[in-house]
């Protein structure tokens, strides 16, 4: 690593708590190595037939500000820089590309998200990450529900 490089994390987010794990995780980790952290929302235009849905700017500007509600909400004031990032597209391959653009150390992404089957080990998201990330990844499980 040059001397100009600061250490930098993408995390996905999607809303899912182990994706909240995921944006706790990264902050924290990113407070220990003095870097900084681009969480990535994505959207992708939903297909219905015979729909006419509303202009791409409405499905950015709804993530954009899903993405800030789950910022403040799971890391509020975080003691690191934390970038937005909404994208168009496939979660993993939107991922990928932002990690790319930033140079990123590692990806840390939560074990699945809010699709797909809740006994599965790794969403497809993960697994697409950790097959074909170029950098380190982090697969952060959510918290273990507590029984009292």
């Amino acid at each position: 690593m040059n001397s100009e490089h600061q250490y930098a994390i993408v995390v996905g987010v999607d809303g899912s708590s182990s994706s909240k794990a995921a944006l706790r995780w990264a902050v924290w980790h990113a407070g220990l190595v003095g870097g900084s952290v681009t969480a990535v929302m994505v959207w992708d235009m939903p297909m219905i037939y015979n729909w006419e849905p509303p202009g791409d700017q409405d499905f950015a500007h709804r993530t954009a500000q899903e993405l800030r509600s789950v910022i403040d909400e799971t890391v509020g004031d975080a003691a690191v820089e934390v970038h937005k990032e909404v994208a168009q597209g496939h979660p993993a391959r939107a991922l990928l590309a932002a990690a790319e653009e930033t140079s990123a150390d590692a990806i840390v992404v939560g074990n699945r998200g809010h699709g797909g089957f809740t006994e599965a080990l790794l969403g497809s998201v993960s697994q697409h990450i950790v097959h074909h990330a170029r950098c380190p990844v982090v697969v952060v499980r959510e918290p273990a529900k507590r029984t009292t």
